[in-house]
């Protein structure tokens, strides 16, 4: 009984020490165990963020999803996204690592969504966004020194065409509507884009399902299920 009740202080001691760290905890019952990530925040990519800012680390994020993947114990994945964007590529890596595992995965956008949030949304294998979450949709931007020469526009144009091609091979959405999304000029105050809510990221084929957190877990043991059959 004692070394059961250690071998539980253990448990419970590392998870509480992936909540602190990584934002992610495993939970376990009889119908399986999932693993759960949360990417909040900003997406931190080559530069360290300031202190004071909440930030998702790409590369505490890309070993564990690894691990994810080849853990025996783990059954499937459920995303929580509430994330302003950041890093382009850091969270286009995030985005291919979890589009191409294996196992289940599920996403849910709460709170928010935006820029680099939307292809990460969509990289699981089914989405839910809550009613009153939003996503931001806009053009690559860059801080900082930019050189105006041709190059650089082109490199902008690609990263850009790399983001759309992304978004519409995991979702439903049409090139022509995502482009659209991203060059309307009434929807912000000083940029272009638009902001939109959960119904319209699913009528705009981006998002699955509009959804809470039982559904997104509901949704994932049906696959865990059908992944074991």
């Amino acid at each position: 009984m004692a070394e059961k009740e250690k071998r539980e202080s253990e448990e419970t001691e590392k998870s509480l020490d992936d909540i602190v760290k990584n934002g992610s905890v495993v939970t376990k019952n009889s119908k399986g165990t999932i693993h759960c990530l949360s990417i909040i925040g900003q997406i931190e990519g080559h530069y360290v963020l300031p202190d004071g800012q909440k930030a998702t680390k790409y590369e505490h994020i890309i070993p564990l999803l690894v691990a994810i993947e080849e853990s025996e114990e783990i059954d499937g994945l459920l995303i929580v996204l509430n994330t302003m964007g950041g890093d382009v590529e850091a969270g286009l890596a995030i985005a291919e690592m979890i589009a191409s595992m294996s196992k289940p995965t599920v996403s849910i956008v709460l709170g928010g969504g935006h820029s680099i949030g939307v292809p990460l949304a969509t990289s699981a294998k089914h989405s839910f966004i809550v009613p009153s979450a939003t996503m931001t949709i806009h053009p690559v931007r860059i801080n900082g020194l930019v050189v105006g020469v041709p190059q650089t526009f082109k490199y902008f144009a690609e990263m850009q065409k790399r983001i759309v091609k992304f978004i519409c091979d995991h979702s439903k959405a049409k090139p022509e509507k995502i482009n659209e999304l991203m060059m309307r000029p009434d929807e912000m105050a000083t940029d272009v884009g638009s902001i939109i809510d959960g119904d319209e990221a699913v009528r705009c084929g981006i998002i699955d399902s509009v959804g809470g957190l039982s559904d997104a877990i509901y949704a994932l043991r049906e696959m865990i299920k059908e992944n074991k059959r």
